[in-house]
């Protein structure tokens, strides 16, 4: 079964709510850039007091320093892990690539959450965020495409890469999703 796994896909299709789901049934540590950060910076650890300086300037914390805390969380991790909201774009991947590489702690599967952006739509403006109308969702939805295309023909060229429907509910998407850890690299 696989075991050290990265979760890619639109705001929206349901990344971390599946990401947690099978991270608690399988024993993986999930690993969300968002709660690494927050946890780094609640646990007033070095990493976590720069991000804090950082994030209170208003910036982006770089990818160096997410893969620092990353680098961090997987050193000396027997068990499986699963990446989610990381890495973003190509550069990211790569140097993730690399990170894992000294590790030796390879990605064994790259699950790709697709879902028609209609309900993508419907999804996001159901949660109801102030921030959350359609002109910026649409917006939202391009800028992961432009950024992650290119992402997704990296792991795909790996042969890592595997698309499933984010449409139904929680338990069938999840189900999707479990049957690809024991399929995935035997025969397809």
């Amino acid at each position: 079964m696989k075991q050290r796994l990265l979760f890619l896909g639109p705001p929206g299709a349901g990344k971390g709510t599946q990401a947690q789901r099978l991270a608690a049934e399988q024993g993986l540590l999930h690993l969300s850039t968002g709660d690494l950060l927050r946890a780094e910076v609640e646990a007033g650890s070095e990493l976590g007091r720069e991000a804090k300086a950082v994030m209170a300037r208003g910036e982006l914390v770089s990818d160096a320093l997410v893969l620092a805390i990353v680098r961090s969380r997987l050193e000396g991790q027997d068990g499986g892990w699963l990446l989610d909201g990381f890495p973003r774009n190509l550069a990211q991947a790569e140097a993730l690539d690399a990170l894992l590489a000294s590790l030796g702690q390879s990605i064994e599967l790259v699950v790709l959450m697709e879902l028609d952006d209609g309900v993508l739509l419907q999804r996001l403006l159901s949660r109801g965020r102030a921030d959350d109308n359609e002109e910026v969702i649409r917006h939202r939805l391009e800028v992961y495409r432009e950024q992650t295309s290119p992402l997704i023909a990296h792991y795909r060229g790996l042969g890592l890469l595997q698309s499933v429907e984010a449409a139904g509910t929680v338990e069938v998407i999840g189900e999707r999703i479990a049957a690809l850890l024991t399929t995935q690299g035997t025969d397809s």
